[in-house]
């Protein structure tokens, strides 16, 4: 599998948090195209792009989503965010270490983890450490869509969904970075929605199988 490379930008403004796509911050940086799918989705495949930048302390992101079938119903930390429409943006910084999961559905509600052993037991992680509320309130978001969205909407839309995560968090739990700058980090960016009318399964670097959890299908992240 050709596993795909993207050049992360520093910015000295920081992104403005309102999911302005194309804000001043936002218009520098390229965006990648989470649009490997699935074959166990739906015939709804929505075009799902994200872009990132970074500065000495935080890395950003944003989604955009062409969607449809939207539905977010959680919203508690932690809880099961990816039945509900649903981005992700998995990291690793040392491939000798574990990896991160962020997944952030609609409303913006987060579920995270450093993993560091991905098989499964009982349908579990065999070895992960879920972020702390602390760390929880640390990572800031916004989403252009209301926290809950119940009943789903079945009519074409456009959302999007920002975030700031600080490296301080990272090194938490993976130890010291150091200066990221000139460091190539691997990556993932999914997009799903497994308990929506229309269930999909998309990613930016190719998957093996139907599984998020699969580092060596990661890609790599350049901090230029």
């Amino acid at each position: 599998m050709n596993q795909p490379s993207y050049k992360i930008l520093f910015t000295h403004q920081l992104p403005e948090m309102q999911g302005a796509w194309q804000g001043d911050a936002w218009c520098q940086a390229p965006p990648l195209a989470v649009d490997c799918r699935r074959p166990e989705g739906s015939a709804h495949q929505p075009r799902t792009l994200c872009k990132l930048l970074y500065n000495d302390r935080n890395i950003y992101g944003i989604f955009r989503v062409e969607d449809q079938y939207v539905r977010s119903v959680h919203t508690g930390f932690q809880s099961d965010v990816w039945k509900d429409s649903c981005v992700e943006f998995f990291v690793q910084q040392n491939v000798e270490g574990g990896y991160f999961n962020f997944e952030f559905n609609g409303g913006g509600t987060l579920l995270a983890f450093h993993v560091t052993n991905p098989e499964r037991v009982n349908s579990r992680l065999k070895k992960f450490r879920p972020l702390a509320l602390s760390d929880d309130r640390l990572i800031r978001r916004f989403s252009t869509l209301p926290r809950v969205v119940e009943p789903e909407i079945p009519t074409p839309m456009i959302w999007h969904l920002e975030f700031s995560i600080p490296f301080a968090v990272i090194e938490k739990y993976a130890g010291p970075i150091g200066a990221v700058a000139g460091q190539i980090w691997r990556a993932n960016f999914y997009k799903c929605g497994n308990e929506t009318s229309h269930p999909h399964w998309l990613s930016w670097s190719p998957l093996r199988e139907r599984n998020f959890h699969d580092p060596a299908s990661f890609g790599q992240i350049e901090f230029c």
